[in-house]
């Protein structure tokens, strides 16, 4: 008997039994259904269950947080229930029979840009410790940087940069291998791709503004422009998207036996010849657009608004999903401004959950089993992983996910209106000081403080007051 038998066999009927679920997989703390019909599952006998922390709907997806033990869990399932499990992806693509047109959308760029954020938040760490040590005058009264009296510092400031640019210089070559890979499509063609967008040949894209003369491939009856996209966004997204899309009509049409000289050949060299005739400076001009729309909006007179509106409206798109399209507003301002002024309040977001869970410790401080849950999920939301408190805690009870909504949007004021930067995505809780720039990381720290004062006192104000409390649940005070 397994160590999850009896939850797995409870799971197994509330779900609506074997025969309405269409997929199965499961990720690092949850498990993923695909349902012939939502409606069959009853979440409120699903989430009474001893072994569930929580569940949530999502990309046509239903969702069983399980916590660290859900690959045991799992196995336990497909083993009860007969169910053959799937990969993420195969669950993905099955999920998206039950989407509409835009979170189909979100779905694909959150495919995109998913395998890319280990190496971006990296790359931001990089970035804002380079600062640290190279760009803050913190010895000789104020004069100097680090680098400026250490040749070692300076020299760990030199050799970064190698990393920092290989991740944000080279960025398209990672956009057009991940489409290339979601696709199922021929990879080396993804990143050969991408390569020719930002091959050192080219003009790099920072110097296109200041350029006196800018090169040319000269056939005679045309010219072309010989114009880098280092770190642009939409023009490696479009040319990654027309090279799968050819190479799959090509492979339809094209014998077998000639396929792999003739497809490469034919699908390459158009969507690189497309690539910067069209697709590269329409996509610049799109990114440049959308670039500065956000930037104008969070810098105006109304920036306040702007803020308080994504800061309290944030989380609820994590529910959603929409959230994965920040991931490519944020890499395009870094690549037309140098920073972004939307990732901080992402973070900001993110502590503001882990306050309101933190709140519901202390209400439930005498609860040992409600501790088991509410411990681990604040811990982890403070190290920028939001589910377990978002979908395990707070929207259990409502009234700590508005505090938290409350203490986001306080918090995003502040950094907004204190003209905060981020030198890059980072790791979204509190370590998220460290993704942002060093003259802006004291305000920054103010706005911290603020996200986790204000949903903390709320909650618990709430909790006294029975505001947006479910009647059906109870708090120890």
């Amino acid at each position: 008997m397994g160590k999850f038998s009896n939850e797995t066999q409870q799971l197994l009927e509330f779900i609506g039994g074997k025969e309405n679920i269409a997929a199965v997989s499961h990720c690092a703390t949850r498990m993923r259904f695909v349902l012939n019909d939502n409606a069959k599952a009853d979440i409120k006998k699903i989430e009474s269950i001893k072994a569930v922390k929580g569940t949530f709907t999502q990309a046509g997806q239903f969702q069983v947080i399980i916590g660290n033990e859900v690959q045991t869990f799992y196995n336990e399932f497909v083993e009860k229930s007969g169910v053959e499990g799937v990969s993420k992806d195969a669950a993905k693509v099955t999920a998206r029979q039950n989407m509409n047109l835009l979170q189909r959308l979100i779905s694909h760029l959150a495919d995109i840009f998913t395998p890319l954020i280990p190496a971006i938040v990296v790359g931001g760490l990089i970035l804002g410790f380079r600062n640290i040590i190279g760009d803050i005058k913190m010895l000789e009264n104020g004069t100097k940087a680090l680098t400026e009296v250490s040749q070692f510092w300076s020299g760990v400031h030199h050799f970064l940069w190698l990393i920092g640019e290989a991740i944000f210089f080279f960025l398209p070559v990672g956009i057009t291998w991940s489409i290339s890979k979601k696709m199922g499509t021929t990879q080396i063609l993804g990143i050969v791709l991408g390569l020719t967008l930002v091959s050192p040949q080219l003009l790099n894209a920072y110097a296109v503004a200041g350029a006196k003369e800018i090169p040319v491939w000269n056939f005679g009856f045309a010219q072309i422009k010989m114009i880098g996209y280092q770190a642009q966004v939409i023009p490696a997204i479009l040319a990654g998207f027309v090279l799968a899309i050819l190479e799959k009509k090509l492979r339809d049409i094209v014998p077998s036996y000639i396929s792999m000289i003739i497809v490469p050949f034919f699908a390459l060299i158009p969507t690189v010849l497309i690539a910067h005739t069209i697709l590269g400076p329409l996509g610049w001009k799109i990114g440049s657009v959308i670039s500065n729309v956000v930037y104008s909006g969070l810098t105006s007179t109304l920036g306040w608004l702007f803020a308080a509106i994504f800061g309290f409206a944030y989380a609820p798109l994590v529910i959603t999903g929409l959230h994965h399209m920040t991931n490519a507003i944020d890499l395009q301002l870094m690549s037309e401004l140098g920073g972004t002024n939307l990732w901080p309040m992402i973070a900001l977001s993110n502590i503001a959950q882990g306050s309101a869970v933190l709140a519901i410790i202390y209400l439930n401080r005498k609860n040992e089993e409600e501790k088991q849950v509410s411990i681990p999920a604040a811990i982890s939301c403070y190290l920028g992983v939001t589910e377990p408190a978002m979908f395990g805690i707070n929207l259990k009870y409502i009234y700590p996910f508005l505090a938290a909504m409350i203490g986001s949007s306080v918090a995003a004021i502040i950094s907004v209106g204190s003209g905060v930067m981020a030198n890059s995505i980072g790791v979204g809780g509190l370590p998220g000081i460290l993704s942002i720039k060093p003259q802006h990381m004291l305000t920054f720290a103010l706005a911290m403080i603020t996200a986790i004062v204000v949903p903390f006192t709320l909650t618990i104000v709430f909790s006294k007051r029975k505001i947006a409390v479910k009647k059906s649940e109870t708090v120890d005070a």
